[in-house]
């Protein structure tokens, strides 16, 4: 059998580790990859050099005039014409031809077969080749063997800069996507989740072509098949609150909703590793062993412990491993059509309720607004809340309209008659600085009822500006809790907030009431 090559990219190098085994990357990743380590677990310690995030304002899209009409164009998704990215995919393939080694990692993104896509990344490092192994869903020898053609491919030339001075460049780091030639280029950066948000962004793109709905949102499911999705921000216990030992997870990141139900896009787990310890968050904790890698974290040299709450590299420290290593999961990670959808927020201005249900026009209209709120004192001379919006949850990654989302959204949610809940984790009695955060027992409580029905038989009021629901009982939480208002002490100061919230909410809105449908606007609060 011939030996596998890149010919077909340009690319002549001879040395290439395909779907390589983990030691061997361990051991190509020590030996040739300065600043990893194993840790005392067992894990590989990598770093990614100057970048410990994403670049957003260095994504391109190339223009085209088959995809043109579809891509909401804006300061998330800018343009870039061909030539400019013909000239970074050459520079990119120079650079990879320099290389004594690439590695390349064949697999799929999607568990279902019928929508699942074949991703080939070319990359030049161990550390990144593990790293889609894990994010991605592998494929058995039989299937590599049958591989073929890839849907997409990534060139990862990370390591070799994007020259500045080429047209629309505005750095020296470039991510581009090509849906046409049907590829990614990476120059500039080496922080790993690029790759995974580009195949996240693509499969944004594809999914709405075939009435499929991609979601930002982590899903578990109960032992009677009840799904439930849960979306929000950075921040609202997305993770935290998806892993419940008395459900299974189908994933913490990246899900599809088709005619058959739902499906993970990826084969593994990114989670933030900041603060991670075995009482607060045991199922990943656990999950760190030989195999996972754990990015830019600080630890002790000679006892190769890590420091979780050490800092001083990045606050956005990670762990990527594969699904597997969660005790708890679905496999393979694919389940029915949700019955509960879950909009995490943490109201840092103690207006929202802790739980309220949602019509499917509100549904709409909050997936469309993506609220949360960051806290005064993260930065210099913030003195109060910050309202935070992004579309769908995830607007980073949306290609369409955020209205197209939000129709396949509503359309799911009627003909499967599901539940929408507003969750709010974050203050109560006041705003930041006056009360407190709500207690994570109260936001679980309030979960497991949404879980066990204990809503159905509950008395509502109506909260006249949103117009959501709010329950008036729940087990396990105090019932002054439920209603926000009653928590404050100053109930001028309440309603005083709750206008400023709405007015955030009214302001937010208004780039996208052109491009929404009438339903949905009239489910906007009001004050």
């Amino acid at each position: 059998m011939a030996a596998f090559n890149l010919s077909q990219y340009g690319i002549n190098v001879e040395k290439i580790h395909r779907n390589s085994s983990v030691p061997v990357l361990y051991e190509i990743g020590l030996r040739k990859e300065p600043g990893t380590a194993i840790s005392d677990v067992g894990a590989l310690l990598v770093y990614s050099g100057e970048k410990t995030g994403r670049s957003p304002k260095d994504k391109r899209i190339v223009r085209n005039p088959e995809s043109e009409k579809n891509i909401d164009w804006g300061p998330i998704n800018i343009g870039l014409d061909e030539h400019t990215y013909f000239v970074n995919r050459e520079r990119a393939i120079d650079y990879l031809n320099t290389c004594e080694r690439l590695f390349v990692v064949d697999a799929f993104a999607g568990w279902d077969p019928k929508y699942r896509i074949k991703v080939r990344i070319v990359c030049t490092r161990a550390y990144h080749s593990l790293f889609m192994q894990n994010m991605l869903i592998m494929p058995t020898a039989s299937e590599l063997a049958d591989f073929g053609t890839p849907d997409y491919v990534i060139f990862n030339a990370g390591g070799f800069p994007a020259n500045s001075y080429t047209s629309e460049m505005t750095s020296k780091t470039s991510v581009d996507v090509n849906l046409e030639n049907k590829e990614i280029v990476i120059l500039g950066t080496q922080y790993a989740g690029e790759m995974k948000k580009g195949i996240f962004g693509v499969m944004n793109y594809l999914m709405p072509l075939e009435e499929v709905l991609p979601m930002h949102c982590s899903a578990n499911v109960g032992e009677a098949g009840d799904v439930t999705l849960l979306f929000g921000l950075s921040g609202t216990g997305k993770t935290t609150l998806s892993a419940d030992p008395k459900r299974k997870l189908i994933g913490d990141d990246e899900h599809c909703w088709t005619d058959d139900g739902t499906f993970n896009i990826e084969g593994g787990c990114y989670a933030k590793a900041i603060d991670l310890s075995a009482e607060s968050e045991p199922d990943i904790f656990n999950a760190i062993r030989f195999g996972t890698v754990l990015e830019n974290v600080v630890y002790d040299k000679n006892t190769r412990q890590v420091d979780y709450s050490d800092t001083s590299i990045t606050q956005n420290t990670r762990a990527s491993y594969p699904i597997k290593y969660i005790e708890n999961a679905q496999i393979p990670c694919v389940a029915g059509h949700p019955k509960n959808i879950i909009f995490l927020t943490c109201d840092a201005f103690g207006v929202l309720p802790p739980v309220s249900k949602l019509s499917p026009e509100q549904a709409s209209y909050h997936f469309i607004s993506g609220y949360t709120a960051k806290v005064a004192g993260t930065e210099m001379g913030v003195t109060e809340p910050q309202a935070t919006f992004s579309a769908c949850f995830g607007a980073a990654f949306m290609m369409w309209h955020p209205n197209k989302y939000a129709e396949l959204l509503a359309d799911k949610m009627k003909e499967h008659k599901v539940n929408a809940w507003l969750v709010n984790t974050g203050w109560t009695g006041g705003g930041h600085g006056v009360g407190s955060r709500i207690k994570l027992k109260y936001t679980r409580a309030m979960i497991d009822a949404i879980h066990h029905a204990d809503f159905e038989g509950v008395s509502f009021t109506k909260d006249e500006s949103f117009g959501f629901e709010i329950p008036q009982n729940c087990p396990g939480v105090p019932s002054e809790v439920l209603n926000p208002k009653s928590t404050w002490a100053d109930k001028k100061s309440f309603e005083t907030t709750k206008a400023k919230l709405i007015g955030l909410f009214t302001e937010n809105f208004k780039k996208f009431e052109a491009g929404v449908n009438a339903d949905i606007l009239k489910a906007a609060p009001k004050s």
